[in-house]
């Protein structure tokens, strides 16, 4: 039987032959009967001691870290970047509709590093009103395995440190919804960040929603998540929700994962959006009814944090979700 490829790999006979990938790295299950799942939260090696030819394939899961929702009528944070093959190398399950037509890697023997991106941080509320918080809050970090590179997820849009200006919804593998400044004045913050930031095909992610300004409702957008937009706010209420993750059953389940965060209320005016579906954390309003911090992205999901809508000192914006590699093969 002719396999036409170029040999890498003998068999014990020393004829020339395709081999089965062994390999060891994160944590390994097995699925399917023939297939092994390497599951990676944190950095770590996919080291791979055998495999050659058209066996030498795995398909694979990429999603980065979710950006941290913004402060004082804050957008929810963006998804971290989601990229995924098509699962035809490794057969027996379901991927995303990110994933169609996606060419498995080829893994032969060598050692590949694997980078896990965290979530973005929580930003938090100083003194001063609306045009100021005291600490920003941070994109999500990159994850990366072989030449696979998902981009963290950007920031929600908010009020920036001390004297600084207020800034739109950031942009990364999904971007952050937009932030309710005063429309006259800020008429640039109330727009989503742009997401798929650098391009990929297919894309990684999706834009932020758009805000109402404060002189309207003041309704943050959530940000954008792998397979949706992030939602806009609307007039009064409410603030935009997170855009919807996408699902994939790489390791076995059915697993929803890149949810954006959900936009801030404003105090007494609007009610704040919810995460995304796939670990996006809800955004909140502060005081009254709900005074604690806005939620987090869930970890290893890549969901974007929620956005904090309220002006008062000491309240916190939600942080990204981390971010998760996982890879799978064939072994027999």
């Amino acid at each position: 039987m002719s396999f036409g490829y170029q040999v890498l790999g003998f068999g014990s006979s020393g004829a020339a032959g395709p081999a089965y990938i062994v390999a060891t790295g994160g944590t390994i299950t097995t699925v399917c009967t023939n297939y092994k799942v390497h599951t990676f939260t944190g950095d770590g090696t996919f080291c791979v001691s055998a495999g050659a030819g058209a066996l030498a394939v795995a398909d694979y899961l990429v999603i980065a870290g979710g950006g941290a929702g913004g402060n004082k009528r804050g957008g929810g944070g963006g998804a971290g970047g989601y990229r995924e093959s098509s699962g035809a190398a490794s057969g027996c399950y379901s991927a995303s509709p990110l994933g169609s037509g996606v060419s498995a890697l080829c893994t032969p023997k060598g050692a590949y590093t694997v980078t896990v991106g965290g979530g973005g941080t929580a930003g938090l509320s100083g003194p001063g009103g609306a045009a100021c918080v005291a600490t920003a809050s941070t994109p999500g970090i990159n994850s990366v395995f072989s030449s696979i590179t998902s981009t963290g997820g950007g920031t929600g849009g908010g009020a920036s440190p001390l004297t600084g200006p207020c800034g739109s919804g950031g942009p990364g593998g999904s971007g952050g919804g937009g932030f309710a400044g005063i429309g006259s004045a800020q008429p640039g913050s109330l727009v989503g960040g742009s997401g798929n930031t650098p391009p990929v095909s297919p894309s990684q992610g999706f834009d932020g929603g758009v805000a109402i300004p404060e002189d309207n409702s003041g309704a943050a957008a959530g940000g954008g998540g792998a397979a949706a937009i992030g939602v806009n706010a609307t007039c009064p209420s409410p603030a935009g929700p997170g855009g919807a993750g996408a699902t994939t059953s790489i390791n076995a389940s059915a697993v929803q994962r890149g949810g954006g965060g959900g936009g801030g209320g404003r105090v007494g005016v609007t009610t704040q959006g919810s995460g995304g579906a796939g670990g996006g954390g809800a955004g909140r309003s502060g005081p009254g009814s709900q005074t604690q911090n806005a939620d987090a992205g869930d970890a290893n999901t890549g969901g974007g944090g929620g956005g904090m809508g309220c002006v008062n000192a000491g309240y916190s914006s939600g942080g990204g979700g981390s971010g998760t590699v996982i890879i799978r093969y064939k072994f027999q």
